[in-house]
């Protein structure tokens, strides 16, 4: 999604679009005895900590292993999962990556999570990891152990110092979960734009067509309407958000982006610098079911990355909330 600001992956994760070899069938949870896998310490919500026996070798085999349970509905494939995670190579106790490793930020500012649909190819999680969190219920916390080589495979960038026979152990904590159909879209009438806001045509199941005021400046500040009003749920800042969006810029009109090229519904933290600040700003506080129009001024945009082929664009966006994870 080009409007978002990814974090970088872990330094041992390659670095193409596809971070990661397809996914194999996950090996289940594995309540065995403990000798070879590593232990964890703290509760779901706190960062873990993890220790190894001493003295003992790791386990070679894939393990997955529910430490505490959550409650709610378990997640479903296509899921989309709002996420903790860290990890570490056994025996090593360097955090190589993950939620926790993330630099303090403003203590108003909820931490920055990773938000991943399951089944999908990931940035942040390989395949397998990911695949760990279906069937298990949010509020869960769990650990999932093995080889790089089997859990990342040939996409493991061995320039990071990890050899395919070392023992990863990561630990996850899904910390929300929503289910949304990948086609849909913001129900009801929608309004008219106001005076000097561009025009909008919804078109059902594809890009919404956006139409710039001929002639209009655009504007400084950040503008923002409801278009279209829903009855859900109000966004808060620090989840999950699953939307149906297109982007186009104020300057010349051409569409630059849109959900709707990509599949459909995606998904992003919001409120907490994961986004341009304009969709933070735009977006918390709005209501579940709305269809959004923001106009975004590049200072809320891309202005502080001189080096995006959009950092001196207005951005003009439609954005139709879906849910929340």
């Amino acid at each position: 999604m080009n409007h978002t600001m990814k974090r970088r992956a872990a330094a041992l994760l390659a670095a193409p679009a596809l971070l990661f070899a397809a996914a194999c069938g996950s090996s289940g949870d594995d309540a065995g005895s403990a000798d070879g896998v590593a232990q964890v310490e703290g509760k779901t919500g706190e960062k873990p900590g993890i220790s190894v026996p001493k003295d003992t070798e790791p386990s070679r085999k894939t393990v997955v292993k529910t430490l505490s349970e959550g409650t709610g509905d378990a997640i479903a494939d296509s899921d989309y999962v709002r996420l903790d995670w860290t990890v570490e190579k056994w025996g090593d106790g360097q955090e190589l990556g993950g939620t926790w490793a993330v630099a303090e930020q403003d203590a108003k500012t909820p931490r920055r999570q990773s938000v991943e649909q399951v089944g999908k190819p990931s940035q942040q999680l390989p395949d397998k990891v990911l695949e760990a969190v279906k069937g298990k219920k949010p509020g869960s916390r769990l650990l999932v152990q093995g080889t790089a080589g089997d859990l990342i495979g040939e996409n493991l960038n061995t320039a990071s110092g990890i050899g395919e026979k070392d023992v990863l152990v990561w630990v996850i904590d899904p910390v929300g979960a929503g289910s949304v159909d990948a086609k849909a879209e913001a129900e009801g009438d929608p309004a008219a734009t106001g005076q000097g806001m561009p025009e909008v045509k919804a078109v059902s199941q594809k890009a919404a067509e956006i139409t710039i005021p001929k002639g209009a400046k655009a504007p400084k500040d950040l503008q923002e309407q409801v278009l279209v009003k829903g009855d859900g749920p109000k966004v808060e800042a620090g989840q999950g958000l699953i939307a149906q969006y297109t982007g186009v810029k104020w300057e010349d009109g051409e569409k630059f982006d849109s959900s709707w090229d990509h599949g459909g519904a995606t998904a992003f933290q919001i409120g907490t610098g994961s986004v341009v600040a304009g969709w933070d700003q735009g977006l918390v506080g709005k209501n579940v079911g709305d269809r959004v129009l923001l106009v975004i001024p590049p200072s809320l945009g891309y202005g502080a990355s001189p080096d995006s082929e959009l950092a001196k664009n207005t951005l003009v966006f439609v954005v139709d909330i879906l849910g929340t994870a």
